[in-house]
């Protein structure tokens, strides 16, 4: 069987050391920019900050 192809791209984002606020919504180890989308989403839906109403 051949091996599994590693995801295109592959590259991470770490917000270790930035301010406390990115530590917060995204934390401290290495993500995915796909994943960084995600966290994002929800803390805007978290705090309600979409202008829908």
């Amino acid at each position: 069987m051949a091996a599994k192809k590693p995801a295109f791209g592959g590259y991470s984002i770490s917000f270790a050391g930035q301010t406390d606020s990115l530590e917060k919504v995204f934390g401290k180890s290495p993500i995915a920019p796909s994943e960084m989308t995600k966290k994002l989403w929800a803390h805007v839906k978290s705090k309600n900050l979409s202008n829908k109403k």
